[in-house]
């Protein structure tokens, strides 16, 4: 397994990987993850594709569910929503002598093709919501996404469009920045809901979600935690990462054995939808 000395961490001592979150395609980000083999966006398949479908069910609604897609980085999950591929097809894709021989451009004109050729007839739209530029414009540009939203509310409020985008919506999904973002970006976009939401999170075990639950409680919505079970995220980059994360997990009252203790993270399913009493 690759190993990277020079990679700083975070306060909860988590290993960053800023410098591949923000590059013009995706190529650095899954040449970087994949000795760690992030797989987390692939658990995230058939829930975000169960979850629209139920929530396509409620009385009133028509037409298709409208997904937002939070750090959404370069389009990945709905690349996995709405594709007949898996997150083994992308690792394969990008990391191919094929694509490192392509200028960014170049790349971009050959996903459009790549991902129209493989839609799926029951595709949803999906809008984008992240931080990084450079991703979500080429999630855009490559077709994944209908909109994109390059926006920081931890520290801004939504733009008119963004608010607008987020009244449409029906499903708000994430899978890696419950961390990184907190319950002000979650609080924000719920303000500006206009349809029943709901929220399908995976979450680290070592990051609480009791202050966003909360948060969507206030905006009338309950959460489930599937405790049956959970989804491993990746491998740890170093055994600084994985002691810390056991301790982490162990403060948070959950027990690692059999979970982190045996070299990845793991997280667990929060399903958050409208009270009905």
């Amino acid at each position: 397994m690759a190993t990277d000395r020079h990679r700083t961490r975070t306060a909860s001592g988590k290993t960053r990987f800023d410098d591949i979150y923000d590059r013009p395609d995706p190529r650095t980000y899954f040449r970087t993850l994949a000795p760690y083999e992030y797989e987390i966006p692939q658990h995230a398949q058939a829930v975000f594709r169960r979850t629209r479908d139920l929530r396509a069910r409620l009385a009133g609604a028509e037409g298709s569910v409208t997904i937002l897609d939070v750090c959404c980085s370069y389009g990945i999950n709905a690349a996995l929503l709405n594709h007949d591929l898996t997150l083994a097809d992308l690792y394969a894709h990008y990391t191919s002598d094929e694509a490192a021989a392509l200028t960014p451009a170049e790349l971009v004109e050959r996903d459009k093709e790549f991902y129209a050729s493989r839609r799926r007839a029951d595709a949803s739209p999906v809008i984008g919501l992240d931080t990084a530029e450079n991703a979500t414009r080429y999630a855009l540009d490559a077709g994944l996404l209908d909109e994109a939203y390059a926006e920081n509310l931890e520290r801004h409020p939504p733009s008119r469009e963004l608010r607008r985008a987020v009244a449409r919506t029906g499903l708000i999904t994430v899978t890696g920045g419950i961390g990184y973002i907190t319950h002000r970006t979650f609080g924000a976009l719920l303000d500006s809901a206009r349809l029943p939401v709901w929220v399908s999170a995976f979450v680290l075990r070592t990051v609480p979600y009791g202050p966003i639950a909360d948060t969507l409680a206030a905006h009338g919505l309950d959460t489930v935690t599937d405790t049956s079970r959970t989804y491993t995220q990746r491998l740890f980059t170093s055994p600084e990462e994985r002691a810390e994360a056991l301790r982490q997990v162990t403060l948070a009252g959950e027990d690692p054995a059999g979970h982190e203790a045996e070299g990845r993270y793991h997280t667990r399913l929060h399903e958050s939808r409208p009270r009905t009493a």
